[in-house]
């Protein structure tokens, strides 16, 4: 068993921290969620009935332990202000905050997507996953994955395009 659980490892340990680095976007904190996915993976080896790819059941646990995180954030909003506010200014103020307003008008039409589209376009985006790959976490065929990418970027250039007209 313990053989089997460092194949798992091996094989998938950078797709999970990828995976969850495109989520939280922190080394650190992937790091720590990637090590505890395959702690629990192991944990639950013996119950893997394989009805999914382990890539699958993988980002399933760390998916999970990611919303676990982001719950106990939740409850921690004045610790993430200090550490905010412990951050250096930006060389160019002007530019980061129309960067950020950019950021954030995505976001908002990000938010209108059905969430398999905004899943993959996230994955693909902020994780820098191959469409296989993103096939593969979401249980779904590569050719599913870049059809639901390239149509979600023509709905997201029409809502951005409808909010700059007003409309």
């Amino acid at each position: 068993m313990a053989h089997r659980g460092e194949d798992l490892y091996e094989q998938h340990a950078q797709l999970v921290y990828r995976y969850l680095f495109s989520l939280c976007r922190d080394a650190d904190l992937a790091e720590e969620l990637c090590q505890e996915t395959f702690c629990q993976a192991l944990r639950q080896l013996g119950s893997f009935r394989g009805d999914c790819t382990p890539q699958v059941w993988l980002c399933a646990i760390a998916k999970r332990l990611w919303y676990k995180e982001l719950e106990l954030r939740k409850r921690n909003v004045p610790l993430e202000e200090e550490h905010l506010a412990g951050q250096a200014a930006p060389d160019d103020p002007a530019q980061e905050t129309e960067q950020r307003e950019g950021r954030l008008a995505l976001y908002r039409a990000m938010q209108q997507l059905d969430p398999d589209t905004r899943e993959v376009i996230h994955l693909r985006l902020a994780g820098d996953f191959s469409f296989r790959d993103i096939g593969d976490i979401l249980d779904r065929s590569e050719v599913w994955a870049r059809v639901r990418f390239y149509r979600g970027k023509e709905e997201l250039a029409r809502i951005m395009g409808g909010d700059r007209d007003g409309t």
